[in-house]
This record gives structure tokens, C-alpha cells and sequence, in this order.
């Protein structure tokens, strides 16, 4: 036998050895790989079932899953070439610096997801409601992860980033089912007080979308150069707002003038002297 055979065996011996030594090792982490990808699998189900039943939203609901399955993926993965032996301290390492590089780049992004992520889940507004917020104000159209999507009034589309809206003031004027219209009117100084009220009392319980709790509230104010000021404060349910805003108005001057109140308009005495007298 010459040299080469004796050392070719040695290599299949060698070869076989490990194989021996590692077949086991392989076994397992295919074994766990597998095992561990259906449990990931049913771990995403579980959690998008549980999202649901609490009437989370699709698209935070459908994230959250896919993140948690994410983690759980590369947590396996980092087990399994764990189990074969190969070193994963540099591997997390990178990871870590990797995520950080990223998270770094895309700091405003995150905060803008955090946000939504927050609104989303703590819900300060939702799809439907008119909000103040930013300058800005509008019917909230769609909430997304990272923006809040707004319709004005006058028909134009604002784009809302999330994080300044999730940690700034926001007015929800549509939030609560009932409002209050606020109104104010002057009248004459030679016109009582007592009549004035009784007359917009009288014309707030003659429209039947005022409510009656609370009722209807008319009180002085102030005392300008040329009226008495009154307020006027009715409520009505928050889908009516508008209407009995205008629709009051429209209705306080005939119910003064049935009243025989007069509502003043500004007005200036002169005196002129005549130097040449």
C-alpha cells in the first residue's frame, strides 16, 4: 500500500467521523427549522385573531403580525446555525449595527409610524370624525401608518403626518353625539333685556332639532358703545350642527322684530359749532 491510499483513508476516515459527529446535529436543527416554522406560522394566526377580535385596524393589525413573525423567524434562524455549530455572536452583531444604520436613516419615518402606531391602537380619532389639528382641519378620510388623511370643507385633500399628530393638540370637534351652537346678538339700550331673552328662548323651543336637555341659554355678556351683547346657547346632536347654526341665525333678527326689540347698528353724534356766530 502505498502512500497516497494510506492517506486518501485517512481523509474518509476523517470524513466519516464528522459526518457521524454532525449527522445528529443536522437532524435536529432541520427538525427544529421545520417544527419551528409551524409554530411561527400558527403564532402569526393567533396574534392577527386576537388584533381582530379587539377591532384593531387592518393595516396595524396585518404589521404587527408580520413583525412579530419576522422576529420569531430570525430568532429560529439564529438558533438552527446555532445548533450546527457556527458562531452567531459577530452574525447579531451586524444585525444589530445594521438596525441601527437603518434606524438612524429613517428616524422621521419611525416617528411618524410610532405615531400612527398610536393613534391606531389608542384611537384620539377615527375615519369619519372632523379634526383640528396642525392648521389644519377636515373629515378624517383614512388612517394610515405612517399619514391621516383629511378632507376639507371646500373639497381639498391634506396629508398629515402621523408623529407630530399623535404628540400635538387635536381638536375631535365630531367625537362627542351633541354640540353647542354658540350665537351672539346685540340689542338696543332702549329695548329691555327681559323681553329680548324671552323672544330667542321662544324661537330656540319653536325648532324641534334644539335640544331641551340642555336647554337653551340666552345671558348678557357685556355692555358695548352702541348695544347690550347677549349670548345664545343651544344645543343640538352634532350631525345638525351646522344647519341650526345657520338656521338660528337666519331666525334671531324676525324673532326680534316680532318682539319689537331693535338690534342697533353703530352710530355717531356730531356737534358742529359755528365759529362765525
Amino acid at each position: 500500500m502505498d502512500i497516497a491510499e494510506i492517506d486518501m483513508q485517512k481523509i474518509i476516515d476523517l470524513i466519516t467521523v464528522h459526518a457521524v459527529e454532525f449527522a445528529p446535529k443536522f437532524a435536529l436543527a432541520i427538525i427544529t427549522l421545520i417544527v419551528g416554522l409551524w409554530l411561527i406560522s400558527l403564532v402569526g394566526k393567533a396574534i392577527d385573531f386576537l388584533l381582530k377580535k379587539r377591532e384593531f385596524n387592518v393595516s396595524l393589525r396585518k404589521w404587527l403580525s408580520s413583525v412579530a413573525t419576522v422576529l420569531l423567524k430570525a430568532c429560529l434562524f439564529i438558533s438552527v446555525i446555532s445548533m450546527l455549530g457556527v458562531k452567531t455572536t459577530s452574525f447579531i452583531a451586524i444585525l444589530g449595527a445594521a438596525g441601527l444604520a437603518v434606524g438612524l436613516a429613517l428616524q422621521g419615518s419611525l416617528s411618524n409610524f410610532a405615531g400612527g402606531v398610536l393613534i391606531l391602537i389608542f384611537k384620539p380619532f377615527q375615519v369619519g370624525d372632523y379634526i383640528v389639528a396642525q392648521g389644519e382641519e377636515g373629515v378624517v378620510e383614512a388612517i394610515d401608518v405612517f399619514c391621516t388623511f383629511l378632507t376639507t370643507l371646500d373639497n381639498r385633500r391634506i396629508i398629515l403626518p402621523n408623529g407630530p399628530l399623535a404628540s400635538e393638540k387635536v381638536n375631535n370637534v365630531t367625537h362627542e353625539h351633541i354640540r353647542r351652537v354658540d350665537l351672539a346678538v346685540g340689542i338696543s339700550y332702549n329695548n329691555g333685556v327681559d323681553e329680548a331673552e324671552k323672544a330667542l328662548l321662544e324661537m330656540a323651543n319653536n325648532d324641534s332639532r334644539i335640544l331641551q336637555e340642555p336647554a337653551p341659554f340666552v345671558g348678557v355678556v357685556g355692555y358695548g358703545d352702541n348695544s347690550i351683547d347677549l349670548t345664545v346657547w343651544v344645543w343640538c346632536k352634532t350631525d345638525d350642527y351646522w344647519d341650526v347654526y345657520f338656521d338660528t341665525n337666519r331666525a334671531i333678527k324676525p324673532a326680534l322684530d316680532s318682539a319689537n326689540v331693535a338690534i342697533p347698528f353703530p352710530q355717531r353724534d356730531v356737534h358742529i359749532i359755528d365759529k362765525s356766530a
